[in-house]
């Protein structure tokens, strides 16, 4: 089964959170409330200094979907 690059999640737990999950390497989940990541993968010393780099085009990547999934419904 292949699955989107990014899914919108909802917990009513948590009704202000806003999450987006990305589901390609390195996948993680965000809250767009607040942009909190949480990675699924275990990175090496190296390998965190180049994901700093990359996270804050993750996280607008992130944002764009939503604001794309959202204007949608709107339609």
């Amino acid at each position: 089964m292949e699955f989107p690059k990014f899914i919108l999640g909802d917990n009513t737990d948590y009704p202000e959170a806003i999450f987006v999950i990305h589901t390609e390497f390195p996948r993680f989940i965000i809250n767009l409330q607040d942009d909190e990541i949480q990675w699924f993968e275990e990175f090496s010393k190296e390998d965190e200094e180049e994901l700093e780099a990359e996270t804050v085009r993750m996280i607008e990547e992130a944002s764009a979907f939503y604001d794309r999934e959202v204007s949608r419904y709107q339609d």
